[in-house]
């Protein structure tokens, strides 16, 4: 299997990519659901990890002086990403995350880790993105920090749906921040391997299922 094939069973068997009835933040109702949140050894944080590091070298062998996990749910994302590619792949790259409130004692601020130096390439390691505001939260953040250039978001899932425009949320912040966005796989490539193809005996997308998913991606999903 290609890693993005071992990932979708890897979440499956985790329990974070669960199929059913859901209700997002949004409020639409969702046929399945993505929760990083469901994540809780050191064998799967090393395995996820993996997963990042293999998406990051495929898109960016070079380029990258740092990674970002935005608080809470990047912090660990972004430590096992850094471990994962310097294990996997000879890289050692610093990383960095932020406090929710500014420590105004000890060595004070709101970054912990790595310190981002002026001209530093910044990737950030995200879970799923639906609305965007810890990705344009974290870039807000940076501009008080350091002149850094935000290269690369890294997510697990694209769910592939319309943000405030036509376009995806993704893609709204490619064109807001002109930041490459690389998702580990999207929604299509969930269903295009799992529809009628069993996990440990069990099949998660039959054709119902499927076509559940698809009328979403057809009122929810991107028009651009």
């Amino acid at each position: 299997m290609t890693y993005k094939e071992e990932f979708i069973t890897f979440m499956v068997r985790s329990g974070v990519l669960t199929f059913g009835d859901f209700t997002t933040k949004s409020g639409r109702k969702t046929p399945y659901f993505v929760n990083t949140g469901n994540y809780k050894t050191g064998a799967q944080a090393a395995k996820l990890g993996d997963y990042y590091a293999a998406c990051i070298q495929e898109h960016m062998p070079e380029g990258i002086t740092c990674l970002f996990g935005p608080a809470y749910k990047g912090i660990p994302l972004a430590v096992s990403a850094a471990a994962s590619l310097y294990r996997n792949y000879d890289r050692d790259l610093p990383y960095c995350f932020n406090r929710k409130e500014a420590k105004d004692h000890g060595e004070g601020g709101s970054m912990v880790g790595y310190e981002p130096q002026d001209g530093d390439d910044v990737a950030i390691i995200e879970d799923v993105v639906t609305a965007g505001t810890a990705v344009r939260e974290s870039i807000e953040l940076f501009k008080h920090v350091a002149k850094v250039n935000m290269k690369a978001l890294f997510v697990s899932v694209d769910r592939m749906e319309r943000g405030t425009r036509d376009c995806s949320t993704l893609d709204e912040l490619r064109q807001d921040y002109g930041i490459q966005v690389y998702p580990i796989v999207t929604v299509r490539e969930v269903i295009a391997f799992l529809h009628n193809n069993p996990v440990d005996g069990k099949v998660y997308i039959d054709d119902e299922m499927k076509a559940k998913m698809e009328a979403y991606l057809a009122e929810y999903g991107a028009k651009a």
